[in-house]
């Protein structure tokens, strides 16, 4: 067993505990958010054409996103609780992220309430969720490219090309004529 960084002495607890927890709270929010999204993309909805599938995927994405965004907030803002041990992934960002305490807590509480924001708005198949999305996709991208550039080249030209691909993805015209006001084209 280990320890969380920066939390000796507070008792046995098993390093994967953390994660259990995150894989069930998103498999309960997942299948929620698959009954709803179901219901939302009735035969009597707005489009002629079947929306494409992964609509819904992304949903759940944003989802998970704001999940685990808002968890991480929560453990920089108030250290030594048992969410400390999700840091046992990365250790190195925990590390990175105290420097900035109580700062990069409350960064990470604004980034989970954005993404809880735009999934509400994209299941709701609203435009400004669409928007919300892009800007936070697009948002990764830089934030990837710029870690590429300064050192940490293949995690960040792995980030640019996974959030790169999503991008290209949300801003298919069958992914933008999904939602309900006129998006303005090119």
């Amino acid at each position: 067993m280990f320890a969380s960084p920066g939390f000796q002495g507070r008792g046995t607890q098993s390093e994967g505990s953390a994660v259990r927890f995150f894989l069930s709270a998103f498999s309960c929010l997942s299948g929620a958010i698959l009954t709803y999204s179901q219901r939302m993309n009735s035969p009597a909805g707005h489009l002629a054409t079947k929306p494409p599938r992964g609509l819904t995927a992304v949903g759940i994405f944003l989802v998970f996103g704001a999940v685990i965004a808002t968890l991480a907030g929560i453990s920089l803002r108030w250290p030594r609780t048992y969410l400390d041990d999700m840091w046992i992934l990365n250790p190195r960002a925990r590390r990175e992220l105290n420097a900035y305490w109580p700062f990069a807590g409350y960064l990470f509480l604004l980034l989970g309430a954005t993404l809880a924001i735009a999934a509400a708005g994209w299941f709701k198949r609203k435009a400004w969720g669409w928007w919300l999305a892009v800007a936070v996709i697009a948002t990764q991208v830089l934030g990837d490219l710029l870690n590429a550039f300064s050192g940490r080249v293949v995690e960040g030209a792995f980030g640019v090309t996974i959030a790169g691909l999503l991008l290209f993805y949300l801003t298919r015209p069958q992914v933008r004529a999904a939602f309900k006001s006129e998006i303005p084209r090119g």
